[in-house]
């Protein structure tokens, strides 16, 4: 699946997600690069924005860019979409964007600060990468709420 198919299938099982839960959800327009779906709870009075992030790999481990580090509001949050096999429920990883935009910048700083594997410097770039290895957002749509 090319990845522009993978991050609207995202998209569609976080909205559908959220509908099951009771969450109102309308994904936004292409054109709109920091939120993927508007949602709102108990009668509007609850907004939330989702940036959705989504791989194909099964990984707990997505690519951001650099903008991630300073994306973060009180009602954002990254719901990062783990595809598996056809017949496979996704996995959902739930995230405040002010955690997703601490843990990115200190590790995205780590990595600089590691020598490579020839124990040469790593230069600078745009690309961020956010995990949870452990599953400490596993599931966590109470965040939302």
């Amino acid at each position: 699946m090319s990845k522009g198919l993978t991050g609207i299938a995202g998209e569609y099982f976080v909205a559908g997600e959220l509908s099951r839960r009771g969450i109102m959800a309308s994904i936004t327009l292409r054109n709109n690069d920091s939120i993927d779906i508007h949602a709102s709870t108990g009668e509007g009075k609850h907004l939330i924005a989702i940036q959705v992030k989504t791989n194909q790999s099964g990984r707990r481990s997505w690519a951001l860019g650099v903008k991630a580090e300073t994306l973060k509001a009180e009602n954002l949050f990254y719901v990062f979409v783990s595809l598996k096999g056809v017949k496979e429920r996704a996995e959902y990883f739930i995230i405040p964007s002010k955690v997703v935009a601490k843990r990115i910048k200190a590790n995205h700083s780590k990595w600089l600060n590691t020598p490579g594997k020839r124990g040469q410097a790593h230069n600078d770039n745009s690309i961020r990468t956010f995990s949870d290895l452990e599953g400490e957002f596993l599931e966590r749509w109470d965040l939302l709420t």
